[in-house]
């Protein structure tokens, strides 16, 4: 037996919304009708009277006196679990402007937590211009709207659907209220705004990972820009991911062509480097723990000075003295990275695997990259490299293989995605209509040529293509063996954006369970988004660059990552200024908040903007303006 589903309506006038709403449910549906006003002054108004006496003989409840902001104080604690709760076009009355209505919506939300069940809906039906959103047509200007998004995040509400408000299918209503009186607001155009809870910004604690390398465990703090991702388990053989769905058609559509055997071998998280190339900009590197079993709390030793900020970079401080001692062998030159790409060990693959010629031989798993900020740029995202072994001079017919069937794949998940091949590293960069991304780029010392892959929708003729992949060749082993290598390197996140139309990679990762919930068995589809329009907000920075040092754009791009949990997402670079008598260098940068999955406050992000402008100062050794 299903339920009983309470409903609460509030702010009623007439009462007339409420008795269309009771008619039109069904037997397992209760409801709440209340309004500010109390029954006497009500029961003027005939309609009103009329109304309020057909609820009671379906059932419903009739409460008056009540105050939208302040739930919980009429329902005892057993009563507090409605399932949706509607605010047809709330006014404090009078002449009350924007601010008052925007109050009068934040402290409404506020009460709403209080007595909404976890899955629970928020209606708020506006009047044409009032929300502020992009679904009002035309749109206000943001100051002179109520902001409605923005007071809802401030209780953890996101807004999740939003439609015209149709007055006219609703037999018997009559809007009134306007101004506190017996009159009709203006509800033409009007939207209904339908907004459910966000999860709360996650605490995660730190994390301690082993992994083996060269047969010794290794056991190292994860970054804590990674916390939440190190160990999602995407790629499990029950996860319904559409990374691991477009992974597995991928795979199985080169198995038509390709003998496939998939690496079992277990491929460490951890990649070993030297302090001769630990300034590569996109690795993280990483200092490991020397205790054999750490505990879940890892401590610091007083000497790894080379950590910074949550796993940002390596060596920054470290001094010509430490680096003189590393370059004659001092323990400081041993220093590690988490892999940035499966490339790294191709090498390594084809010395300790029997590579069959012919045979395809597939690695799959995240990879991590230092990386500015941008919507299809991740630092951490799941990458398959596909290996064959192939006659000298035969290369060529490898890479045309790969292609026809990476291109079968994509065409059969979404047929208006084309895929398109560019022969060089020059030719894409050239390109007007591609864009080249640096969470595809190849290890140079592996490959000869280059062919870049690119999905573009050719729907929609507004997006420049994304390159999701690489196919290069190089020698197998020694200079006279008579086999090639062929390997072609997909990142399967974008990928996944392409052909599921979402337009931002945070959100493949979000632990919210209604993005998963569209994939269920594996079935592919356009995405649609849970929280509409959030709030943005806009942060500028000024400082003074070190005279001494070269600034690291990457590192301030990182430490904006950690300190707002992903929620930059972009940053711009908008006034460099030389001082004519000292020479010292000033830079302005704007920073643009937005969350695409959770509630965001105003409050939130003043609070990370001072962290950051902390961080940047004490890690960069930058001076603030």
């Amino acid at each position: 037996m299903q339920p009983t589903r309470q409903l609460l309506l509030v702010g009623e006038g007439n009462f007339s919304f409420s008795a269309f709403l009771c008619d039109a449910s069904d037997h397992g549906t209760h409801i709440t009708a209340t309004c500010y006003e109390s029954e006497e002054t009500v029961c003027r108004q005939a309609l009103a009277k009329n109304n309020i006496q057909h609820l009671r003989r379906k059932g419903a409840n009739v409460c008056f006196s009540v105050d939208c902001t302040k739930l919980k104080d009429y329902f005892l604690p057993g009563k507090r679990n409605f399932d949706c709760i509607y605010f047809n076009f709330p006014h404090c009355g009078r002449k009350a402007g924007v601010t008052k209505n925007r109050e009068l919506l934040a402290k409404f939300f506020w009460s709403c937590t209080d007595v909404l069940t976890d899955k629970g809906e928020v209606h708020v039906a506006l009047c044409k211009g009032q929300g502020g959103t992009p679904a009002d047509q035309p749109m206000r200007e943001w100051h002179n709207s109520w902001q409605v998004v923005a007071k809802a995040a401030e209780a953890g509400f996101i807004l999740s659907d939003v439609h015209p408000f149709n007055s006219k299918g609703v037999h018997g209503y009559k809007c009134t209220g306007y101004r506190s009186q017996d009159k009709s607001f203006s509800v033409e155009d009007a939207l209904n705004h339908i907004f459910t809870r966000s999860l709360p910004f996650p605490h995660p604690r730190p994390v301690i990972c082993q992994t083996e390398l060269e047969g010794k465990w290794i056991s190292f703090r994860v970054p804590e820009l990674f916390m939440d991702k190190i160990s999602r388990g995407f790629l499990d053989v029950n996860s319904d991911h559409p990374v691991r769905t477009i992974n597995e058609k991928l795979i199985r559509q080169l198995s038509q062509t390709f003998p496939l055997q998939r690496v079992n071998q277990s491929i460490p998280l951890l990649h070993q480097g030297h302090l001769s190339t630990a300034f590569q900009p996109n690795s993280f590197w990483i200092i490991p723990n020397t205790e054999q079993n750490p505990a879940c709390e890892p401590t610091f030793n007083e000497t790894a000075r080379g950590v910074l900020f949550s796993g940002l970079d390596y060596c920054k401080d470290i001094d010509q003295d430490d680096k003189m001692k590393a370059q004659e062998g001092d323990q400081l030159s041993e220093c590690f990275h988490l892999r940035s790409s499966f490339l790294i060990y191709v090498q390594d693959m084809v010395q300790k695997l029997s590579f069959l010629p012919g045979t395809l031989h597939v690695l799959t798993g995240p990879v991590f990259r230092k990386c500015l900020i941008s919507a299809h740029t991740p630092p951490v995202f799941h990458e398959t490299l596909f290996i064959c072994a192939v006659s000298k001079g035969t290369e060529g017919n490898c890479i045309q293989m790969f292609m026809c069937n990476i291109t079968n794949t994509i065409r059969s998940l979404l047929p208006c995605l084309s895929c398109i091949v560019l022969n060089s590293t020059k030719e894409a960069k050239n390109s007007e209509t591609f864009e080249l991304n640096d969470s595809v780029m190849s290890e140079p010392q592996l490959h000869k040529t280059q062919n870049f892959i690119y999905v573009k929708n050719t729907s929609d003729s507004k997006t420049s293509g994304t390159c999701i992949g690489a196919i290069s060749a190089a020698p197998y082993g020694s200079v006279d063996s008579e086999l090639c290598m062929v390997y072609a390197s997909v990142n399967l996140d974008l990928l996944a954006m392409q052909i599921c139309g979402i337009s931002d990679w945070r959100m493949l990762w979000t632990s919210d369970e209604r993005f998963l919930n569209q994939f269920i068995g594996g079935e592919l589809g356009p995405f649609k988004s849970f929280s509409l329009y959030p709030p943005s907000y806009v942060h500028d920075v000024s400082f003074w660059v070190p005279e001494s040092k070269h600034f690291d754009e990457i590192a301030f791009h990182t430490i904006a990552r950690c300190v707002s949990q992903e929620t930059v997402i972009s940053i711009q670079l908008l006034d460099s200024f030389q001082h004519p008598q000292t020479g010292q260098t000033s830079l302005c940068y704007r920073l643009t908040f937005q969350s695409c999955d959770k509630a965001l406050t105003r409050q939130q992000v003043a609070e990370m903007q001072m962290q950051f402008r902390k961080e940047i100062q004490q890690w960069l050794q930058v001076t603030l303006r």
